[in-house]
């Protein structure tokens, strides 16, 4: 697995460099090194952290995100994620650099690395609360799934996508691509789309899921959905 995950790290890592640099037409680009620094090191740390303490966990998290048991709505949504994904870096990459179409500011970038970072951030503390946190939606009968209800589960009941958010917003704004900001239309309704069929599966399948929905009233994000 320790393998595995060096390789993926690896591939991931080319994945973005050749979707940030080519589209860019140089490797003079400062902000986009920035966001493969803050990338590698937050993914790093999280990946050697579950190998560790977790291993389970960082099986399930390393699993395909499209997979045979999923309802083929989720894999829908997936896929379109997937397709909009590393395109979105290259459009980053005309915008900010190559043609210039739009400009900020330093401290707006700044900004952007912060929110990056946090994301990563965030995402720590959703590993630790939910051991059951993997990328299929289903529910891991086989590992014995609980109802995760502790930490940031306690304020809404999505909290990792909730992090995914600062990532969305904070990346182009690190690039330095106010164009790119406008991909969060894209992005955002599909991972509510995702939000809502994860939560039919989990109150069909998860005991004691739909009196945790009761409980914690918010998806995504406290006082808004």
């Amino acid at each position: 697995m320790l393998l595995d995950l060096i390789v993926r790290s690896v591939l991931g890592i080319l994945a973005f460099a050749l979707f940030m640099f080519l589209p860019a037409g140089t490797l003079d680009w400062p902000q986009a090194w920035a966001f493969l620094a803050i990338f590698i090191l937050a993914s790093t740390a999280i990946g050697a952290w579950l190998f560790k303490t977790d291993p389970a966990l960082l099986a399930a998290r390393m699993a395909s995100p499209l997979s045979t048991d999923q309802r083929p709505r989720d894999r829908a949504i997936i896929a379109a994620i997937m397709i909009l994904f590393f395109p979105w870096f290259a459009f980053m990459a005309l915008d900010a650099r190559r043609f210039g179409w739009s400009h900020l500011p330093i401290w707006l970038e700044a900004v952007g690395a912060a929110l990056v970072a946090l994301s990563f951030w965030g995402n720590v503390g959703v590993l630790r609360a939910n051991s059951f946190a993997a990328v299929n939606v289903r529910v891991q009968s086989e590992r014995g799934q609980t109802v995760a209800d502790t930490g940031p589960y306690a304020v809404v009941r999505h909290p990792m996508y909730a992090w995914v958010l600062p990532l969305l917003f904070g990346t182009p704004l690190l690039l330095g691509s106010a164009w790119g900001v406008l991909w969060l239309a894209l992005f955002v309704p599909l991972l509510m789309a995702r939000i809502i069929g994860e939560e039919a599966v989990l109150r069909e399948g998860l005991a004691g899921y739909r009196d945790y929905a009761t409980r914690v009233r918010y998806r995504l994000i406290p006082g808004i959905w």
